[in-house]
């Protein structure tokens, strides 16, 4: 690990490769959150595939901290959405307001024109505003009155579902899931991360202040930059590939499945194999970098057959006899 400098602001840096100013986030978060490594490791991954996350978990398990710390450890600007049933698109997005002084339309930006967007429990907003949000996502831009207004760069939707509640709500359909590059599950802390975090919270934690909590910069988006630039650069062989396409293909032909894996998600699955093996320290993509992203990134892209769930059967659990089963390339 390369040791850290400080710049005029008195923030901590690190003047190092990409690769270890990412990997120094997992520490610089934990500062904060505790025992959700995979996750923060999920957000990285779809910040450098310039894709989005579907967070899912129950209430308190530290979504919006997670989503909150990331942004102040790699210095980028965050804005939280509570979606409700009665959010219009341009509550997202922004709208013309006329301006007396000048007697002009003005553009007043929403709150997608940031870098992280927190946009919580997602499913509790009707479709029309879904589709504005996931539209942003997908063209990265926002057309207003014939106008196109880029969104910043980076620019990340971390999404969240509450999983045991579906009154009162707008799931999202298979073919907008489709949109969001990983889905990752927030699971609750195990006994001892829950002392943990108790503990700090009695000696004064406060989660609304990451300055506190001793959260610095430690990688700023020229780095993050850069790691796109050797993630694109990352090698995938043939077998690999095949190995891609192989599961995925085997996901259609899954009794337990109405709908396997498209080939989007095929593409997304190869981006995060090469995420994760440049991550890992490595210039090629082996078959265990592959297995290792397959459960966040297919296992919404996948609808269970009703018989299938009813018997107890998961979208994780056909994914991983699917890997059980399909060859792996030597």
């Amino acid at each position: 690990m390369t040791d850290p400098t400080t710049d005029k602001a008195g923030l901590t840096k690190l003047a190092g490769d990409p690769r270890a100013s990412l990997e120094s986030l997992r520490a610089e978060i934990a500062k904060a959150v505790v025992g959700q490594d995979p996750a923060v490791t999920g957000l990285v991954v779809a910040l450098l595939c310039r894709g989005h996350v579907l967070l899912e978990g129950v209430p308190g398990v530290a979504k919006t901290l997670l989503v909150r710390a990331l942004a102040s450890a790699l210095e980028l600007d965050t804005k939280r959405v509570q979606f409700t049933p009665d959010l219009m698109p341009s509550d997202i997005t922004g709208s013309l307001v006329y301006d007396t002084r000048s007697a002009e339309f003005s553009f007043q930006p929403g709150p997608v024109f940031t870098n992280l967007l927190l946009a919580d429990e997602i499913n509790r907003t009707p479709p029309k505003t879904q589709s504005a949000l996931l539209e942003a996502m997908e063209e990265r831009q926002v057309t207003v009155d014939g106008t196109p207004r880029p969104l910043p760069e980076p620019f990340l939707v971390a999404a969240t579902q509450n999983p045991v509640e579906y009154e009162g709500t707008y799931p999202l359909p298979e073919a907008q899931l489709d949109r969001f590059l990983l889905k990752l599950t927030i699971p609750l802390p195990s006994r001892e991360n829950e002392i943990d975090v108790l503990t700090r919270h009695a000696s004064g934690f406060d989660p609304r202040d990451l300055r506190a909590a001793g959260i610095r910069p430690v990688a700023r988006p020229a780095d993050l930059d850069a790691a796109r630039a050797a993630v694109a650069a990352t090698t995938v062989s043939p077998e690999i590939t095949a190995y891609v396409v192989d599961i995925c293909r085997a996901t259609r032909e899954s009794p337990s499945l109405t709908m396997g894996v498209s080939p989007r998600g095929a593409t997304a699955l190869l981006s995060t194999a090469r995420a994760w093996a440049w991550l890992t320290g490595r210039d090629y993509v082996i078959p265990d970098d592959v297995k290792a992203l397959a459960l966040p990134t297919l296992r919404h892209r996948v609808q269970l057959r009703p018989e299938a769930e009813m018997e107890g059967v998961t979208a994780d659990s056909v994914i991983n006899a699917v890997l059980a089963h399909v060859p792996v390339p030597r």
